[in-house]
């Protein structure tokens, strides 16, 4: 019976769309400074290789290759974040763009190390590693009436919901503290930022490597969940989906970018009919956008109006029990 409600290719979709949650976060905390990059795709490859290097050929352990991915694309974040601090708006967006390319040039020449276009392939799949760990310590799949790839699947999934919930309350604590305050004053005037005493540089790269360890932490999530990457993987047109995720969701709030994730991702896989104009989609939706809705679907009034309304509920509920 609950072989037959967990289905593993509806549980793979989902685990795509936890992925592109946090690649979406990453991308609205560089945007809550006003840092309009183009990288992130870039750090997803850097994480995701790091990772699958680490893994498959110097046999380390998973969640070593994961941590060092993440730290990698987190440096590689700060290095870049430096040097582009004085370039706004369109200048910074074709640099970061550029570094996103330059990565992948790198990795497909690279072919002692990343086997070059071929792709690496093998990369331990992190729900095997999860279902092995668990049938060592006497857990079987059949117990509760699962298959082995079934259960690897499920366990992924909610694994990667934990830490997708975690990374979301994280920053959605940190927009509501000094730290999201002054990225907030930063978006909004830098110049006026810093003549109020805020260190302009320190919170923007800290956003920026901020962003590149959470497309970091997704890339090298995403390499042990295919079991296989190349760098067409992580070419511009994925820098544009993580882009659009935020864009469309709305990068004012945390929720937007979860929004965008979730619409932008699970759209596709319910009109695969017409999969191969998806591009096409969302330029369209993007104009929409841009010319009705700029700040994107979801934004503060949207919030402050769900708020009213279940504040508005709880106050008629306690009515009727008064009564």
């Amino acid at each position: 019976m609950l072989q037959e409600l967990i289905n593993p290719y509806y549980l793979q979709v989902l685990t795509f769309i936890l992925i592109n949650i946090v690649l979406g976060l990453g991308m609205y905390v560089t945007l809550s400074t006003g840092q309009l990059s183009l990288g992130h795709a870039g750090f997803m490859a850097i994480g995701a290789y790091t990772s699958g290097i680490l893994t498959f050929t110097y046999e380390m352990p998973l969640f070593v290759g994961i941590i060092a991915g993440t730290l990698l694309a987190g440096i590689f974040g700060l290095i870049l974040g430096l040097p582009t601090l004085r370039l706004q708006g369109v200048y910074l967006a074709i640099a970061t763009l550029g570094f996103g390319e330059v990565m992948r040039v790198v990795f497909v020449n690279w072919e002692s190390m990343t086997n070059g276009a071929v792709g690496l392939s093998g990369i331990p799949n992190l729900g095997r590693e999860m279902t092995d760990a668990l049938r060592n310590i006497g857990f079987e799949a059949s117990s509760i009436g699962l298959r082995s790839n079934a259960l690897g699947s499920l366990l992924v999934f909610l694994f990667l919901l934990v830490l997708a919930i975690i990374i979301f309350i994280f920053f959605r604590r940190q927009s509501q503290s000094r730290v999201g305050r002054a990225f907030a004053a930063i978006k909004m005037d830098e110049s006026a930022a810093e003549a109020m005493g805020i260190n302009i540089t320190y919170y923007k790269v800290l956003a920026f490597v901020q962003g590149a360890m959470a497309a970091g932490f997704a890339g090298a999530i995403y390499a042990h969940v295919t079991g296989y990457i190349s760098p067409s993987d992580f070419d511009y047109h994925r820098a544009i989906d993580i882009l659009i995720f935020a864009v469309f969701g709305g990068s004012e709030v945390v929720w937007g970018p979860v929004f965008g994730a979730i619409f932008l991702t699970a759209v596709p896989e319910f009109l695969r009919a017409i999969a191969e104009y998806r591009y096409m989609i969302y330029g369209v939706l993007l104009v929409a956008m841009m010319a009705f809705r700029p700040q994107g679907v979801i934004d503060h009034r949207v919030l402050y109006r769900f708020k009213r309304k279940r504040q508005d509920k709880k106050a008629a509920k306690r009515k009727k029990e008064v009564r």
